[in-house]
């Protein structure tokens, strides 16, 4: 069994991972995965009660102060994942339970609202947009936990100011005192202030066995300044050690909520209809068949059908599409969308978390918990990491000394270098880079399954898309009315004659000609007797004669000559013949998608090769290819032949991305190195996709390829910078350059520097719209 929980009070990334490590061992469970960049442990156990309650007794042994719980009761509203503070070295007491039961409907003063059913306008828009208020239980434990966090930081903030009071008069004291005995206590005073409870916390993790604890580090390191009567760098380090935690903390909850905030599309009340009266409540409240009423500006809470109203929906947090959408009384609307212009009315089609933006969240939640190669390798390199510095600063203060003689100065170097050694940097930057992606993805109607496929997405050669609904639209459209020149019949006349065969028809190529038929305003003739004839079309029977429309083997199977014709309109040709001599014909296409061109011209920048595979006709695939640029086309297509086709592409050209909609699709999405299906496809090619497109703009592949590779580069950036740093620290430590105050930067500061590195993903591109070069309809 598996269940998703939501964990809180671990401030640091390294701790996570190695909580994670230590969870892992435990008998009771068989899997678990610790996602540090949103909060959430997902477990994996025969039975899942026993294996809480292990890890919650783990965790407290291990991290003092984690809190684990249901995530949705932790959840059910918008997160506040990262909104708390804690400094290293704070322990924060928790009793598991004990919960207060509270009305989520307002009936306990929580915001309730009457108004007769239509006069909406006279009521107070609380909760407007984004819905600000919380109700119920969820809105009362969020409201205390914000509180919580805020008196938290405060107290940080007066610690560390207090702390440089007493650091300052000490610096004061040095330089216009003689007395030893006053400025050393100053700085004493300000060490205690600003490192007391490191030193606590890391007499309290020697019992736990855990030597190479980051407050063991920095109390080791700053004691053994004051030791060698560096005195101001020992309250100096621990001073810019506490506010470079503090920033960093601050920096890392700020980049979570942003995140969530970007993908957590949720509002936190409906406004449901009972009794002819409007009442404000949780969204988990509503039932299937409730009606509410969503007002305009207000975002939709549930998925549902439009039964009263007009109105416009901007669908763009949902699908990427920035037009919005006009929907009027029987419009199916998905939740997260938000209401534009009029008053709406929805019968209930979905719970809370069935609809769109609960399953749009609980996806990118699942995607963060996937977690890529490079990050699995950093949390590796991480346990050897720390352990390997250590060595170094002890073999840097022993052995140099025993030579020279100059214990003071190798020892300080020595402490240089415990001062970077805890690897928070690293293991934080990694994984908070592939959630920002994955976040950014969200945010334009893409939905990465998890880090792995992002990973792999930035490493693609080629792209193989199918044609019937990637490339083109999936709705055929007459592309040209073609009457024989020798038969005198008008292009209308031969229309009505394709229409009275094919008005009863439900193909698409049928519906097609009858709503062309339609737009021209054609009269369709009544038959008098209609057969079908399998596989090659219709026999009509009207006042003047016999209608054939069909294929040309049909015509050709009546004895009628249908003359070799060229043209440069490409499609399906639906060829009609009248009373025994030929007519015409009609060609039905599929209409390209306007955005098609673009996005293989962008894929094509970014060095891929271009395939398409379908099992339309030569003639109408190699046309598509022609208008669209794409490299290299497979016609006529089975599954099996098109896996074997990706296969062969994939040996050629290398790691391959396919792109599909249909249910026969679904074995090559697996097949692919990266599977991504349109969102408007069928729900078998969804689900064996990595990647899923919410807009059907083939556009949305160059830009998914954009963010994997944006993110693989921040990834990088973050990895390689923060280990240079490091690195040449030591190197100018070693030389007698660089200081414990540099030392301070190239841990806290770094890891700081990383998280607002990794939240740039989320703002790159913003606001940047494409416009397409039209297609024309007769392709020529």
């Amino acid at each position: 069994m598996k269940k998703k929980y939501s964990i809180s009070g671990i401030d640091c990334a390294n701790c996570a991972a190695k909580l994670e490590a230590k969870m892992n061992s435990l008998p009771e469970v068989n899997n678990v995965i610790l996602t540090f960049a949103t909060g959430q442990l997902l477990v994996e156990a025969d039975d899942l009660d026993k294996a809480l309650e292990a890890l919650r007794k783990l965790a407290d042994k291990e991290e003092p102060g984690t809190v684990i719980e249901d995530s949705k009761r932790a959840g059910n509203q918008k997160s506040n994942i990262g909104n708390t503070s804690h400094s290293h070295g704070h322990s924060h007491t928790h009793e598991h339970g004990h919960h207060h039961e509270e009305c989520t409907c307002g009936c306990c003063g929580h915001g309730e609202h009457y108004h007769a059913h239509g006069h909406h306008h006279e009521e107070h828009h609380e909760g407007h947009h984004h819905n600000e208020h919380s109700y119920g239980e969820h809105g009362h434990n969020s409201n205390t936990g914000l509180l919580s966090a805020f008196l938290d930081e405060k107290k940080e903030i007066a610690g560390i100011g207090a702390g440089i009071i007493f650091f300052i008069a000490g610096l004061i004291a040095e330089n216009f005192t003689s007395t030893v005995l006053i400025y050393v206590s100053m700085f004493v005073v300000s060490y205690i202030i600003l490192g007391g409870k490191v030193l606590i916390t890391a007499f309290k993790n020697l019992f736990r066995g855990k030597v190479f604890d980051e407050n063991f580090l920095m109390g080791i390191a700053t004691i053994g300044a004051f030791v060698i009567g560096e005195y101001p760098e020992a309250a100096g380090v621990m001073l810019f050690y506490r506010i470079g935690e503090l920033f960093e903390d601050v920096a890392v909850g700020r980049s979570r909520k942003q995140i969530m905030d970007a993908v957590d599309l949720r509002p936190e009340t409906a406004r449901l209809i009972t009794d002819g009266k409007t009442v404000v409540c949780d969204p988990a409240d509503v039932k299937i068949g409730d009606i509410i009423e969503v007002r305009a500006g207000d975002r939709i809470p549930l998925d549902g059908v439009v039964t009263e109203g007009e109105s416009r929906i901007d669908t763009s947090a949902v699908t990427g599409e920035p037009v919005p959408v006009a929907i009027s009384e029987g419009s199916h609307v998905l939740s997260g969308c938000v209401n534009v212009s009029g008053v709406i009315y929805l019968k209930v089609e979905k719970l809370l978390e069935e609809s769109m933006a609960s399953r749009i969240l609980e996806a990118v939640e699942n995607a963060a918990a996937s977690k890529p190669k490079i990050d699995r390798f950093i949390t590796k390199f991480a346990r050897i990491y720390t352990p390997l510095v250590v060595l170094a600063a002890v073999l840097t203060a022993v052995v140099p000394s025993l030579i020279t003689g100059n214990w003071n100065y190798w020892v300080y170097t020595a402490l240089t270098f415990l001062v970077i050694s805890c690897p928070c940097a690293l293991v934080l930057s990694v994984p908070l880079a592939f959630f920002a992606g994955i976040g950014a993805g969200s945010k334009k109607g893409i939905l990465f399954k998890g880090g792995v496929s992002l990973e792999a997405l930035a490493g693609i050669k080629s792209v193989v898309m199918d044609k019937t609904g990637t490339v083109t639209k999936g709705d055929f459209t007459v592309a040209g009315v073609i009457p024989d020149s020798k038969s005198g019949i008008t292009e209308e006349k031969l229309l009505s004659y394709a229409g009275c065969a094919e008005r009863l028809s439900t193909h698409p190529i049928a519906a097609s000609i009858m709503k062309e038929a339609g737009n021209r305003g054609v009269s369709i003739p009544e038959a008098k007797d209609i057969k079908e004839i399998p596989g090659k079309g219709m026999e009509v029977l009207l006042d003047n004669g016999r209608i054939l429309c069909g294929s040309r083997k049909l015509l050709k199977t009546n004895g009628i000559q249908v003359p070799e014709e060229s043209s440069k309109i490409y499609g399906t040709e639906v060829f009609i013949a009248v009373g025994g001599r030929y007519a015409g014909r009609i060609i039905i296409n599929d209409t390209i998608k306007e955005d098609s061109k673009y996005a293989v011209s962008e894929m094509k920048k970014y060095g891929l090769w271009t395939a398409m595979l379908t099992g339309d006709a030569e003639e109408n695939a190699g046309q598509v290819s022609l208008v669209t640029g794409i490299d290299e086309t497979f016609a006529r297509q089975m599954p099996q032949d098109k896996l074997d086709n990706l296969v062969n592409i994939r040996n050629k050209h290398g790691a391959v991305m396919f792109i599909g909609d249909g249910i026969n699709d679904a074995p090559v999405l697996a097949g692919a190195d990266v599977g991504a299906a349109m969102g408007n496809g069928a729900d078998a090619a969804i689900e064996a996709a990595d990647v899923v497109f919410m807009n059907p703009n083939l556009s949305s592949v160059p830009e998914s390829i954009k963010i994997a590779k944006r993110t693989k580069t921040v990834a990088m950036q973050n990895v390689i910078g923060a280990l240079a740093i490091k690195a040449i620290v030591m190197v100018l430590g070693f030389a007698g350059i660089a200081s414990m105050w540099m030392a301070v930067f190239a841990d806290s500061g770094v890891a700081m520097l990383c998280v607002l590195n990794a939240t740039r993903i989320l703002f790159a591109g913003k606001g940047q719209e494409q416009e397409f070069e039209t297609i024309p309809k007769a392709l020529t």
